[in-house]
């Protein structure tokens, strides 16, 4: 019976991170608005084209008298005219009015198929005068459409297709929690009852969480560099990370350096203790009382609230899932390699 689930929740795990490999890849991104070109308008008519990323929001053969687009300025709406439509582009007509409240312009872009683009700063007017729109020039308010999508990822202004290293990079850290988590609760054992077979777990288990959270650098430092321009910014939540692992590599170096000596299960397992609590002060308390980039940290929003929708909820929570489960798998065959070194060097 033990067998035969083991090799349920193992085989259950890879075909999660199977499903969240196909999936995550191959899902498309839903239309976003990037640019606006020229973004630099003076007072008179000219012609501007808004162009998007993700899937189509129009076909070809739709029509532009389908689409509608209006500019913003302050909580005025400036009116324009759509003069032709592709897959990925609008190419609207507008006359700029000589006032306007603000001389930053946004641009809504009312599709029958993807509901309501948005592009905030698209345009800027650097001779308008400040004041009202004229009468003449100001639209009304389009109805919003209610978009039909189908399963696809979220768009977000910056982050764009790197949304999808949601699936890898948090899960890891979440996996990396959870065995790490194991490993404290072992070392709190082994200081209990002094028995090595704790003591080989807390190994295994930080051993393990080591790889995850190298993972875990190594994914947040490539959607660092494509969301904040930089491999490495000063982040609390990526200092803390970093500090983590030098933590947990301390681990492994006490351990190496002690070599046969009797205290080393004792003295580890202290230190263990003291790097499970490091790892929450570090990744779960400070970063939410400073200043951070991250998701959900010093007020800004976290995933869960603004864009994690039903078609990324689908796969983020089996990747999770699955993750966590190839980090147990991974922690059980290194407490076993732990064990069957510790039997033949006792022979």
């Amino acid at each position: 019976m033990k067998g035969g689930w083991n090799w349920f929740w193992k085989g259950g795990s890879i075909l999660l991170l199977a499903y969240v490999i196909v999936r995550g890849f191959s899902t498309p991104l839903q239309p976003g608005l990037v640019s606006a070109t020229p973004s630099q308008l003076t007072i008179a008519g000219q012609s501007v084209i808004l162009t998007a990323v993700g899937q189509p929001f129009a076909e070809t053969e739709d029509l532009p008298e389908a689409f509608e687009v209006v500019l913003r300025s302050g909580d005025q709406l400036i009116q324009t005219e759509v003069l032709e439509v592709s897959p990925h582009s609008v190419k609207i007509s507008v006359n700029i009015p000589p006032s306007m409240p603000s001389r930053a312009l946004d641009a809504y872009l009312f599709t029958p198929a993807s509901g309501t683009l948005f592009l905030g700063n698209a345009c800027f007017v650097e001779e308008a005068a400040k004041g009202d729109v004229p009468p003449a020039f100001i639209a009304g308010a389009p109805l919003p459409k209610a978009p039909e999508l189908g399963f696809s990822f979220p768009y977000q202004p910056n982050i764009m297709e790197s949304i999808r290293n949601l699936l890898w990079h948090v899960p890891m850290w979440f996996a990396m929690f959870f065995i790490m988590g194991l490993g404290f609760v072992a070392s709190l054992a082994q200081l209990r009852t002094d028995s090595i077979q704790w003591d080989m777990r807390a190994e295994a288990a930080v051993k393990t969480g080591l790889v995850f959270g190298l993972l875990g650098l190594a994914t947040g430092s490539l959607w660092a560099r494509w969301t904040w321009g930089a491999w490495w910014v000063s982040d609390p939540q990526l200092n803390g990370a970093l500090v983590t692992v030098l933590l947990y590599s301390g681990y492994l170096i006490l351990r190496a350096a002690m070599g046969d000596d009797d205290r080393v299960g004792r003295l580890a397992a202290v230190y263990n203790v003291f790097a499970f609590v490091m790892l929450v002060i570090l990744l779960m308390v400070l970063p939410r009382y400073t200043e951070s980039l991250h998701p959900g940290k010093d007020g800004n929003p976290g995933f869960n609230s603004y864009d994690l929708d039903n078609s990324l909820r689908a796969v983020f929570y089996p990747a999770v899932i699955g993750w966590g489960a190839l980090c147990y798998w991974m922690y059980t065959l290194r407490l076993r390699m732990n064990r069957c070194t510790h039997h033949l060097l006792s022979r």
